[in-house]
C-alpha cells in the first residue's frame, strides 16, 4: 500500500497551516510535497509556492500524523497527534497507541502559532518532566521515518538531502546556529537522522546490557543525554517554553466565557459557551489513550483479512468503515486527494506478551518457564533486534531454528525443550450505536448494538516466522439486540423495553444477519439474571432468538442461544463457575474452530463466533470472554505439542493481565471506570477487597452517567459525523443529548399512522393532515412546562391531540374537538423559555393557539390503553378493556353538545360552556441526526412555515364544513379568522422567567457543562 506520512512539520504560514512531511526537511522538494490549509476557507491544495523562506525565524510542531479535520461554528481545527506509545508489533509492524493531541485553530497566523507554541511548550515540559513515556516516544521524534531511503520518501516522491549537503545551512528553527558540532548536528537536527539517532539518544534505545557495553554504566547517563538535549536547545526556544505554560490549544479564560477563539469570527452565545468545552472534551477523548493506528498493518481486519504485501490501495480504502473511528474528520483530506495525510484511527485495545514453554516428556508436565509481564518490554526487545540483526542473519537464524525443531530430541534434550510464543490481543470497537453506557443501550434500526466489540486473540512467535503457525480466535459482545433504555438516574435502573414487536423483530433479524455474514455462525451466551429486573429481556432475546432458529437462521446459517444465569451460578463469588459455561459450549466451539495461517496462507478458517452479552457487556463479559480465550490457547499449544492448564498455573498471570487490561479499556470506553471483578480477571480469586473496589467503581459509573456522560456523547456522535452541531443546541436547552437509535422521521410517520387508526372511530371521518408537534402537558394552558411532543390530527370534521408513548408506540390519551366549535386560531413567536440562545431566537419559536368552546366542567380528554400492537377483535376484548370503551363513550362530545347547535355557531357559547385553547409550537424542522435523509432536511420548511401549514388546513376544513368563505371574524357566515400576533413574546417570556429557572438552570449548566 502507498507510504503514509510518518513524521511532519506544522507551519502557521501567513496563508494558512504548512503541512511539511518531515521526509522532506530541508529538501529541495518541499513545496511539491507539502500541503496548505487556507484559514479562511479551510481548503486543503498542495504548496506552490517556496514559502521556506516566509518561515525561517518560526518554530514549526512536529507531530507523527493527522487525525482530521474539526468544524464546528464557523471554525475549523487541525488535530495532530503530539505524543504516541509503541504497544506492539505484529509481522514486524509497529503498533501506536496515541497519548495526546494538538488542536491548532485554522482563523488566523498569530491564533494557529499561538497554539503551535502551546503544544511544543507543553511537549517540551513533558519530556522535561523526566516521564518515561515521553522520554521513551518522543526524544526522537523520527522512530518510525525509515529516514534514509525508506518507502515513505520514495512514496512521497523526494529524496532525503545527505548530512553533507545539511552543514552550514540553517534548518528552518528558530535561534539554530550553522555550526558542524557533532553534538547539535545530531542532537539539535535529529530529524535527519532517524533511528540512528533515536537508538543513541532515547532511553528506549538501548537495553541494560547494551549501554554498560558502550560505556553508559546507568540509567542516569541516559539522564545526562537528555539533559544535555535539554542545554542545547535554543535560547528563543528554551525562553519561549518558559513564557507559554502548557495548556490546551485553545487558551480558556473565565472558566470557559471567553476564549481566544474570539480572535477572527464572531461566534453566538452557544459556541462562546461551549465551544472551549467541545474543543477539552475532543483533546480528552483522543487522548485517553484508547485510540491506535499502524502505518502498515490494518488493524481493522483479522490477521487472515490483511491485505496483500503488494496491494496499491490507500490504506484508508481497505480499512474497515466500521472500526474507521476518525473517517469523518479526513474527509477534507481524501476529497483533496490527499491520501498519504490519512491515518485511520481504531478504538479499542491492543495488547502483547511474550512467554516461554518447557516440554518436560518424562513427567508429561509442560510448564511455562519465562513471560514478560509487560508489553513494552517486548517491543523494545523487538526494536533492539530489527535495529542490531542484518536481514540476512535474520533469515539464516530463523532457517536454524526450523531445521533444529523438524530434528528429533536427543536422549540429552529430551526432558527439556523450550519454545518461545508471543500472544497478541486486539479488541475493536465499533463506530455503530457507540457512546456511552446509558446514553446507548439496545440497537438502533440498522441493526446496530452499543459497545459492540471484536476481538481476536492471535499466538505467534515472537519473531511472526511466516513458516510457524499462526492462530488467530475471534470472539465479539455486544448489547442485547432490543430497543430498550435504561435511567442513569437510578442506582440500579430497570430495563425498559420499548418499540412494536415488528420493530423488534425486524432490527434482531438484521442484526443476526451482519453477524453471519461477517463470520458463518454464531452462538449467543446471554448472562443476563432469570430472576429480576433483567429476566423479562433476557426472555425475550430468547424468544427472539429460538424464533430465528426455529425458522432455520437466515441463509441456512444457524444462530444457537445458551442463558448462562451468571450472578445465580457464579453466586458467592465462586467465578470458576464460569467453566461449566465453556464445558456446555465446547461442542459448538470446536466446531468453530479458529483461523490457522502458515507462509502468509491459512490453511484453516474459523467457521463461527460466540457472541457474549450480559446488560453492559462489561464485566460479567470479559470474564466469560477470558476463559474462551483460555479454552481456545490451551487447545492451540496442544496443536504445538504442549499441554498447559492455563486455570491453574501460577505462572500465567501474564494472560490474566493481558485480559484483564482488555477489560478495563472496554470498560473505560463505555462506562468511565475499570471494569468489574477484575481482581478475579488478573488473579482467579475473587476477594473482599474486590468486592470493595467494585463497589467503589460502581459509584463512580453513577456519578459519570449523571453528570459528565450526555456531553461527552453529543461530543462523539459529533466527531463521527452521526450529528450535526444542532445536537450542542439541544444539550444547551436540557442538558441532554438524544439517543439515535431509531429514525425520528419514520418513527413520527409511524405514530401518526397509529393515533389516525385508534383514535378515528367514526366511519365519516377521513383524515385529511397529520403532524408531529409540541405542546403543553395540561391542557388551557400556554407555558405550563413540561411540553411534550404530540401528535395533531385533523379529519373532515375533527381535531385530535393525541399523547403519544413514544418508548412503547402507544397512545396514552387524546381530546377530540369538533371543528365547528373552533372560534379562532392565531399563530405567532410562541417563547415559552430565555434561558438559552435557541429558546430565545424568535424564527425558531413559533407555534400557533386553537381557541374552542366546550361544556363547563367536562373534559373532552379520553385515556386510551389500546394501541395497534394490542388492539384484539371486538370479541376477544377483556372486560377491563369493555369497561374503558364504556367510560370513553360518557365523555363523547356528540353527547356534551347543547342542543340547540345552530344558534350556538351563531351567538357563541352559551353559559354552561366556556372557551378553552388548545397551544402547539414547530418542532425544528431540521434534526440533529445526519442520517441518510439529512440531503432532504435542507428542503424542510422553516417553523414559521410549518405552523402556516397547518393552520392553513385546518381553516381550509372549517370552511368545508361550514361551507363558507373567509370574510372576517366568525360570525353568521360560519367563517374563522386566522390571527397573526405573538402568543408569547421575547419580552413577556423574560418577564415570566423566575429567578428559580434562572438559578436551576445556571446550576445545571455549572455541573453539567
Amino acid at each position: 500500500m502507498p507510504g503514509l506520512v510518518r513524521k511532519l512539520l506544522i507551519y502557521a504560514a501567513a496563508d494558512g497551516l504548512i503541512l511539511q512531511p518531515l521526509s522532506q526537511r530541508n529538501s529541495a522538494a518541499a513545496a511539491a510535497s507539502s500541503i496548505r490549509i487556507d484559514y479562511k476557507s479551510h481548503v486543503i491544495s498542495p504548496v506552490i509556492h517556496d514559502w521556506r523562506q516566509e518561515q525561517s525565524g518560526q518554530v514549526p510542531l512536529e507531530a507523527h500524523g493527522i487525525i482530521g479535520l474539526l468544524s464546528i461554528s464557523s471554525r475549523a481545527y487541525l488535530i495532530s497527534i503530539c505524543r504516541r506509545r509503541q504497544v506492539a508489533q505484529i509481522q514486524g509492524k509497529a503498533i501506536y497507541v496515541i497519548q495526546d493531541v494538538a488542536l491548532i485553530p485554522l482563523a488566523s497566523q498569530s491564533e494557529a502559532n499561538t497554539a503551535i507554541s502551546q503544544a511544543r511548550g507543553k511537549l517540551n515540559h513533558y519530556i522535561e518532566e523526566g516521564n518515561e513515556d515521553a522520554t521513551a516516544e518522543n526524544e526522537s521524534l523520527l522512530d518510525d521515518v525509515s529516514s534514509l531511503g525508506g518507502p515513505d520518501e520514495a512514496s512521497l516522491g523526494s529524496p532525503v538531502t545527505p548530512p553533507s549537503e545539511l552543514e552550514g545551512k540553517d534548518s528552518g528553527e528558530k535561534g539554530h546556529k550553522k555550526t558542524t558540532s557533532v553534538v547539535e548536528d545530531v542532537i539539535g537536527k535529529r530529524g535527519a537522522y532517524g533511528r540512528f539517532a533515536e537508538r543513541w539518544f532515547s532511553r528506549a534505545g538501548w537495553s541494560a546490557d547494551k549501554r554498560r557495553t558502550l560505556g553508559m554504566s546507568s540509567q542516569e547517563d541516559v539522564s545526562k543525554t537528555v539533559a544535555t538535549e535539554a542545554s542545547v536547545r535554543p535560547a528563543e526556544d528554551s525562553e519561549e517554553a518558559t513564557k507559554v505554560p502548557p495548556l490546551d490549544a485553545v487558551a480558556v479564560k473565565d472558566r470557559g466565557i471567553r476564549s481566544t477563539t474570539e480572535v477572527g469570527h464572531p461566534l453566538d452565545d452557544m459556541s462562546m459557551a461551549l465551544l472551549p468545552k467541545v474543543l477539552h472534551t475532543t483533546r480528552l477523548l483522543l487522548g485517553s489513550k484508547s485510540f491506535f493506528y499502524s502505518h502498515e498493518h490494518d488493524l481493522s481486519h483479522s490477521l487472515s483479512q490483511q491485505p496483500s504485501p503488494g496491494s496499491t490501495t490507500p490504506l484508508f480504502k481497505q480499512f474497515d468503515p466500521l472500526f474507521f473511528w476518525n473517517h469523518h474528520l479526513t474527509l477534507p483530506f481524501i476529497d483533496a486527494g490527499q491520501v498519504n495525510f490519512v491515518l485511520p484511527l481504531m478504538q479499542g485495545f491492543i495488547g502483547q506478551k511474550t512467554f516461554t514453554l518447557q516440554k518436560d516428556v518424562s513427567t508429561g508436565q509442560d510448564a511455562i518457564v519465562g513471560a514478560s509481564q509487560e508489553a513494552s518490554g517486548q517491543v523494545a526487545a523487538e526494536a533492539e533486534a530489527e535495529a542490531e540483526e542484518a536481514k540476512e542473519d535474520r533469515k539464516t537464524e530463523h532457517a536454524n531454528l526450523r531445521t533444529q525443531r523438524q530434528k528429533l530430541p536427543t536422549d540429552e534434550d529430551q526432558n527439556d525443550q523450550r519454545q518461545s510464543f508471543m500472544l497478541t490481543l486486539i479488541s475493536r470497537r465499533s463506530t455503530e450505536r457507540a457512546g456511552l453506557r446509558y446514553l446507548r443501550r439496545g440497537i438502533d434500526d440498522r441493526g446496530h448494538t452499543a459497545n459492540a466489540v471484536e476481538t481476536e486473540q492471535i499466538l505467534s512467535s515472537p519473531t511472526w516466522d511466516s513458516g510457524d503457525r499462526i492462530y488467530s480466535f475471534l470472539q465479539c459482545r455486544g448489547s442485547i439486540p432490543l430497543y430498550f433504555s435504561q435511567s442513569p438516574y437510578s442506582f440500579k435502573p430497570i430495563p425498559v423495553l420499548y418499540g412494536s414487536p415488528q420493530a423488534n423483530q425486524a432490527a434482531f433479524k438484521l442484526h443476526f444477519a451482519t453477524l453471519l455474514s461477517r463470520y458463518r455462525n454464531v452462538q449467543i451466551a446471554s448472562l443476563v439474571d432469570k430472576h429480576g429486573t433483567e429476566s423479562h429481556i433476557g426472555q425475550e432475546y430468547q424468544r427472539l432468538a429460538e424464533s430465528l432458529s426455529e425458522d432455520r437462521g437466515l441463509d441456512e446459517k444457524q444462530v444457537g442461544f445458551k442463558w448462562f444465569d451468571f450472578h445465580n451460578i457464579c453466586r458467592g463469588m465462586k467465578f470458576e463457575n464460569v467453566s461449566l459455561l465453556i464445558q456446555e459450549l465446547e461442542t459448538t466451539l470446536s466446531s468453530y474452530g479458529w483461523t490457522v495461517l502458515q507462509e502468509d496462507k491459512p490453511i484453516k478458517e474459523q467457521d463461527g463466533i460466540l457472541r457474549t452479552n450480559c446488560m453492559d457487556c462489561l464485566d460479567r463479559t470479559n470474564v466469560v470472554q477470558s476463559a474462551t480465550g483460555r479454552w481456545a490457547l490451551e487447545r492451540q499449544l496442544a496443536d504445538q505439542g504442549f499441554k498447559i492448564d492455563l486455570q491453574s498455573d501460577p505462572t500465567t498471570s501474564w494472560f490474566n493481565q493481558v485480559w484483564a487490561d482488555n477489560g478495563d479499556a472496554i470498560s473505560r470506553q463505555y462506562a468511565g471506570t475499570a471494569a468489574l471483578k477484575g481482581d478475579y480477571t488478573r488473579t482467579r480469586k475473587r476477594k473482599i477487597t474486590g468486592a470493595l473496589t467494585d463497589f467503589s467503581l460502581t459509584l463512580n459509573r453513577y456519578y459519570n452517567n449523571i453528570f459528565g456522560d450526555y456531553f461527552t456523547q453529543a461530543c462523539i456522535d459529533y466527531l463521527l459525523g452521526r450529528t450535526n452541531e444542532a445536537v450542542f443546541d439541544d444539550f444547551e436547552a436540557d442538558m441532554k443529548s438524544k439517543d439515535l437509535a431509531m429514525n425520528m422521521s419514520k418513527v413520527r410517520q409511524s405514530a401518526i399512522e397509529t393515533c389516525a387508526k385508534i383514535v378515528i372511530e367514526d366511519s365519516a371521518e377521513d383524515l385529511e393532515s397529520g403532524w408531529t408537534l409540541i405542546s403543553p402537558h395540561e391542557p388551557n394552558t400556554l407555558r405550563r412546562l413540561p411540553f411534550e411532543e404530540c401528535v395533531v390530527l385533523v379529519t373532515n370534521l375533527s381535531l385530535y391531540l393525541c399523547r403519544f408513548d413514544w418508548s412503547i408506540e402507544k397512545v396514552s390519551e387524546f381530546t377530540k374537538v369538533d371543528l365547528d366549535r373552533v372560534t379562532g386560531l392565531q399563530k405567532g413567536i410562541y417563547i415559552t423559555s430565555t434561558l438559552t440562545s435557541k429558546q430565545r431566537d424568535e424564527e425558531k419559536n413559533y407555534g400557533f393557539v386553537v381557541s374552542y368552546y366546550a361544556p363547563s366542567g367536562k373534559d373532552l380528554r379520553r385515556v386510551n390503553t389500546r394501541s395497534l400492537e394490542s388492539e384484539k377483535e371486538p370479541n376477544e376484548r377483556t372486560e377491563v378493556e369493555s369497561a374503558a370503551e364504556n367510560k370513553l363513550q360518557v365523555n363523547s362530545p356528540e353527547e356534551q353538545r347543547p342542543e340547540n347547535h345552530e344558534s350556538d355557531k351563531k351567538q357563541g357559547p352559551t353559559q354552561d360552556e366556556q372557551i378553552r385553547i388548545l397551544a402547539f409550537k414547530a418542532l425544528p424542522p431540521r434534526s440533529s441526526a445526519m442520517t441518510s435523509e439529512s440531503a432532504a432536511d435542507t428542503k424542510h420548511q422553516s417553523e414559521k412555515d410549518i405552523i402556516e401549514n397547518v393552520c392553513d388546513d385546518i381553516q381550509r376544513v372549517v370552511l368545508r364544513i361550514n361551507q363558507a368563505e373567509i370574510d372576517g371574524k366568525k360570525g353568521e357566515d360560519g367563517t374563522i379568522h386566522i390571527e397573526e400576533k405573538p402568543i408569547i413574546s421575547l419580552a413577556d417570556a423574560k418577564k415570566s422567567t423566575t429567578y428559580l429557572e434562572s438559578i436551576g438552570h445556571s446550576i445545571k449548566r455549572l455541573v453539567w457543562a
